[in-house]
């Protein structure tokens, strides 16, 4: 166990990595005179790894189709998936020991971009070891909470706390503004102890995975605009959109059945590379977006650009604001990567009437943003389950 400076030393320096500071939200919980910062992301997939390359087109030559037309990777049965892949593979969780999981994402058969989030990162690891046809069977794997973490745990003087000894008890939750929790777990004369870290810290689960196939993901030529349809041999298409704070969003493309990957960072400024602080200035001309791979066939784009402009209610009529996130980095828009794209995008952004304005423009380049804010809900605990019903919540 810390002292309490050091604890505080080592939340707030997580803080400054894990939780930038919304417009509406902030991670400040305060007994008093002691205001203790702990991150968001500590909530689900804590210490987990992360995977910063999804951006990165598939490497996977796709030269070889079937009679369908579809584009069927060029692949040795004993190579490995590579990052950018779309993976369809088989798994079952089974949990470890009295760890009594929420059902946060599908299992069985699933497909989706290897290294491109959703599911839990230790699957993604997993799979990156296997052929296809080949199974893991019995694997134990990390249920996403990560390991316990001392550093998440402070004693806390009971007389500079504000809060009085008879009122204190174990087990007793303390809530973050933003619905994270840390517990009391024990009590002494003059001293009592928090524990920040999550309940299901440690937690882990038995898994059989079987990699069934790959298939080349999107090439690099569809993170981009180009007026004509890119024929890659891929039949996964990207779309990038715009709705404000893109946690949210993101979230609600994840549940989607037909995406298989998503990734939110900065498009349509000036700066090359902007970071999350230099993009809230507003001076860089970023606004928060959200790029999604998807099968055509599973879900169109047409219906995609629909759930995110009926997502946006009526701030659909609001410029440079999304609910009450106010910015040029909160404008919302539609970025076509190509004249196919642009004409749905169009049709549908008029079907609002004038009073829309919603933006629509060429896709240009788009700066992941940093590794804390992927699946940042997924992280905090909501549902990434395909055709998952629950309130989405951005702020706790």
């Amino acid at each position: 166990i810390h002292s309490l400076a050091a604890v505080l030393y080592q939340l707030m320096r997580m803080m400054l990595m894990s939780i930038p500071s919304k417009s509406t939200a902030a991670a400040i919980v305060a007994f008093t005179s002691i205001a203790f910062l702990l991150p968001s992301t500590e909530a689900f997939i804590s210490g987990a790894k992360t995977y910063p390359n999804f951006v990165t087109p598939s490497s996977t030559k796709h030269d070889t189709f079937n009679p369908r037309g579809m584009a069927v990777q060029a692949l040795n049965m004993s190579a490995k998936p590579k990052s950018g892949d779309v993976v369809t593979a088989s798994f079952k969780l089974e949990p470890n020991g009295d760890f009594i999981p929420d059902a946060l994402f599908d299992d069985g058969t699933v497909n989706f971009v290897l290294d491109g989030g959703n599911y839990l990162p230790s699957i993604h690891e997993l799979l990156s070891s296997l052929s296809v046809g080949e199974t893991s069977d019995e694997v134990t794997v990390d249920a996403g909470w990560g390991d316990r973490r001392d550093e998440l745990i402070a004693q806390v003087p009971i007389a500079s706390s504000g809060l009085k000894k008879d009122d204190l008890k174990v087990g007793m939750e303390l809530y973050l503004a933003n619905g994270m929790q840390c517990r009391i777990t024990e009590i002494g004369e003059e001293n009592f102890t928090i524990d920040a870290n999550p309940p299901l810290a440690g937690a882990s689960y038995t898994t059989k995975v079987t990699l069934d196939s790959v298939e080349g993901g999107p090439s690099e030529e569809k993170f981009v605009y180009s007026p004509t349809a890119v024929d890659d041999g891929s039949k996964y298409d990207v779309m990038t959109i715009a709705l404000g704070c893109f946690w949210g969003g993101e979230l609600e493309y994840m549940r989607v059945p037909g995406v298989v990957g998503t990734a939110v960072g900065y498009t349509q400024g000036e700066k090359l590379d902007p970071t999350y602080k230099e993009v809230c200035s507003g001076t860089t001309g970023h606004t928060e977006a959200i790029q999604v791979i998807f099968d055509p066939e599973v879900a169109s784009y047409q219906s995609l650009v629909s759930i995110g402009l009926e997502r946006l209610g009526d701030s659909r009529t609001l410029l440079n604001q999304v609910g009450n996130d106010r910015g040029t980095q909160y404008r919302h828009g539609i970025y076509y990567h190509n004249d196919k794209q642009k004409e749905v995008a169009e049709s549908i952004i008029g079907s609002y009437g004038e009073k829309c304005v919603t933006e629509c423009k060429a896709a240009v380049k788009f700066y992941r943003a940093e590794d804390y804010h992927q699946q940042y809900l997924l992280k905090g605990g909501q549902s990434a389950k395909k055709n998952a019903k629950e309130t989405i919540r951005c702020y706790g």
